[in-house]
């Protein structure tokens, strides 16, 4: 298990030029701290800056102004190599687009990040075959992604952020593919991690079910988070 980081935003500004020569500002001034352990949802309509929110917290991207904090250690302070491994050993994504590898199976997607690490071949097996097993998908993990529902896909994406035991996991729309009872499995799964080892969750959905498992929400428009209160 990695150790759980304090994460926070300070007067974060994120800004695009996207074709355009007119500045695209993603997020505006936002300040954000997310304790050890929080659970938080996050809403908004489309374009309000959510995933940009998600990737600056997962040190997948830099902000154009204001700073990204790991317990209180500004990131642009660190290495781009301690950066990385900050993101490989610390930070668990699930990506609204799956993002699997074509070319392997869903157990060898599974296997990647603790590949990465150089965990032994034996090891990365027995893990990834146990979380596939967490997700239902046991026996679908010699399966390559065009063989895969979008809503296998998803859950083979759960499963691989889940590999390396991250302390901080940022989910973008995790149940937007599956059914009410696969929606109900993955979110007892996250639920379950996040309680054996104190991780910090925040999940960005649509859902009101989801949102309604979390004990902070948050509400974000225009690039901005305009409420931040007890979850429901």
């Amino acid at each position: 298990m990695s150790p759980v980081p304090e994460v926070a935003l300070r007067e974060v500004s994120r800004s695009f030029f996207v074709g355009r020569p007119e500045e695209v500002r993603a997020l505006r001034g936002v300040s954000l701290r997310l304790p050890p352990g929080d659970i938080v949802s996050v809403e908004g309509p489309s374009g309000c800056g959510k995933t940009t929110l998600l990737n600056l917290l997962g040190l997948l991207d830099v902000p154009t102004q204001g700073e990204v904090l790991w317990d209180d250690r500004s990131v642009a302070a660190r290495s781009e190599r301690e950066r990385a491994r900050l993101r490989l050993t610390g930070v668990g994504f699930i990506f609204q687009r799956f993002y699997l590898l074509p070319t392997m199976t869903a157990r060898e997607n599974v296997e990647l990040p603790m590949r990465a690490l150089g965990r032994p071949a034996a090891e990365r097996r027995a893990r990834a075959d146990h979380l596939l097993d967490e997700v239902g998908l046991s026996h679908r993990r010699d399966a390559f992604p065009h063989e895969l529902s979008g809503g296998e896909e998803q859950r083979v994406a759960v499963a691989r952020a889940l590999a390396n035991a991250p302390g901080l996991l940022l989910a973008d729309e995790p149940t937007g593919e599956l059914d009410r009872a696969n929606t109900d499995q993955i979110l007892d799964l996250l639920l379950r991690v996040r309680a054996e080892s104190g991780a910090t969750l925040l999940l960005v959905t649509h859902n009101p079910r989801v949102a309604a498992r979390a004990s902070r929400h948050l509400t974000m428009e225009d690039g901005r988070i305009v409420g931040d209160g007890p979850g429901a």
